[in-house]
């Protein structure tokens, strides 16, 4: 490769948030969401301290030598997941979750939405949510077609 090639790279940061929850769909039954969450469905909620690692790919800028600015990627990080879920009941602070069943699995979405309205477009590659050191989601982004 000459030097006057671009170079792909990716890029990761991490943030750790503390937020409670409680796993429980409207569309089951008290009986169903039991069965189906198990003690995650404890009316009372339980909490988790969640890792996020947000990895973006681009190519490394010839001038500064960067895919981006890590101090742009940590304000981004900020307003797209600290403010809002940082210390919060997910169910009851975060409207998104008012209608979502707030799995780790939708966490990670809900991140990646925010993201992609702060970030240049296309940059956004992954999103790492870890909810325990055995449970970790991860999404791209991806999409099924409605059928």
């Amino acid at each position: 490769m000459s030097p006057r090639s671009a170079r792909l790279a990716r890029l990761s940061r991490s943030v750790t948030f503390s937020a409670c929850h409680r796993l429980h769909s409207k569309a089951l039954s008290e009986e169903e969401n039991l069965k189906l969450f198990g003690k995650c469905n404890n009316p009372n909620g339980h909490g988790h301290n969640y890792r996020v690692i947000v990895t973006v790919r681009g190519e490394i800028d010839p001038v500064s030598g960067m895919v981006m600015n890590l101090t742009d990627l940590k304000e981004y990080m900020q307003e797209a997941i600290m403010e809002p879920l940082d210390h919060k009941n997910l169910d009851k602070d975060v409207p998104y979750f008012s209608e979502v069943v707030s799995t780790t699995e939708n966490v990670a979405v809900f991140i990646w939405d925010n993201l992609q309205k702060l970030l240049p477009q296309g940059i956004l590659y992954k999103v790492e949510v870890h909810e325990t050191e055995q449970n970790v989601v991860v999404y791209k982004g991806e999409q099924t077609i409605v059928k």
